[in-house]
């Protein structure tokens, strides 16, 4: 069965409550938090006043409450960001990452088990939700995410029935897989990771993920001045990429990036992330780096430690 099963528990989950919630979140990161309504979710920045990325999130809408999702340490970073422009807002964080467990199930099987174990999902938009599983899959949420190139759902679980969840899923098909295979996942699908392939010093069109997590037409939000300002110059000077490199080695984080063989090649980016692609018998190394603009277009051609590479 084509169904994979990760462990992401040490991911962040915060829950913002409070009449204001929707008002104030929505001041503070790049995309339409109004626009949510229960059972819906977005993908965004939380960006400071330079339009620089202080973590990359996942919003998800339900009846009383916000659920902020991001990766493992974020709510160190987020939670006093936010609190500090709390005045006399009603709104109230909770870093559940503890209580909750998080399980990543990929595959293009994955919808047809779910379904099966009495799940209603297929119907669920990108970023849709339902905040409740069942007697057999005892979850606090399911949503769908499509990170990873194919059907892709986070199930939220309390921590004391993550086991109880687990089994339930490896009974029913699902392969266990491993940190190691997320992140070569994650490479071949092109999904960046925060503190790996973006840090505080990405402006946010430089993620190269502006069509899911930045809304140009929601007004006012901290950052909103220079990402309009981008917007309307029109580009970056560099960009996050996907690349193909002709064969190995697998290039660390750090290796740069030239437009010509060396030694006449001038160095035109940096590997953020590596991982490889198997061919058959063949390998061939994936990469996620930044590119300068007149590099960053499918297509184009650079050199990695003297490997051709092509932009995915």
């Amino acid at each position: 069965m084509d169904a994979r099963l990760f462990d992401l528990s040490t991911r962040t989950q915060i829950e913002v409550t409070g009449r204001d919630r929707v008002k104030f979140l929505h001041s503070f990161c790049t995309n339409d938090i109004k626009k949510l309504q229960p059972g819906q979710g977005c993908e965004a920045f939380v960006t400071n006043v330079n339009g620089k990325v202080l973590g990359h999130i996942f919003v998800f809408a339900e009846r009383d409450s916000l659920w902020v999702e991001s990766v493992a340490n974020s709510a160190a970073t987020l939670l006093p960001h936010l609190d500090r422009y709390l005045i006399t807002e009603d709104v109230r964080f909770a870093d559940r990452s503890a209580e909750f467990a998080e399980l990543l199930l990929v595959g293009s099987q994955s919808t047809e088990l779910l379904e099966r174990l009495g799940l209603i999902v297929a119907a669920l938009p990108h970023y849709g939700h339902l905040a409740n599983g069942t007697a057999t899959l005892p979850l606090r949420s399911i949503r769908r995410v499509d990170w990873l190139d194919s059907p892709t759902w986070l199930l939220s679980i309390p921590t004391a029935q993550r086991n109880e969840v687990q089994r339930t899923l490896t009974q029913a098909g699902t392969q266990l897989a491993t940190e190691d295979e997320f992140h070569s996942s994650r490479i071949a699908a092109g999904f960046p990771i925060y503190g790996i392939d973006i840090t505080e010093e990405n402006l946010a069109q430089e993620v190269n993920r502006t069509a899911l997590a930045i809304s140009f037409t929601k007004g006012c939000y901290l950052g909103q001045e220079p990402i309009a300002r981008i917007d309307a110059m029109g580009h970056v000077n560099r960009q996050l990429c996907h690349l193909e490199i002709s064969s190995g080695p697998l290039p660390n984080p750090g290796t740069p990036i030239l437009d010509k063989p060396a030694p006449d090649g001038k160095q035109v980016g940096t590997i953020t992330s590596s991982a490889w692609m198997r061919l058959g018998d063949a390998g061939k190394p994936l990469a996620l780096a930044y590119l300068r603009s007149g590099f960053a277009k499918v297509g184009s051609r650079v050199f990695v430690e003297g490997h051709e590479a092509n932009v995915l």
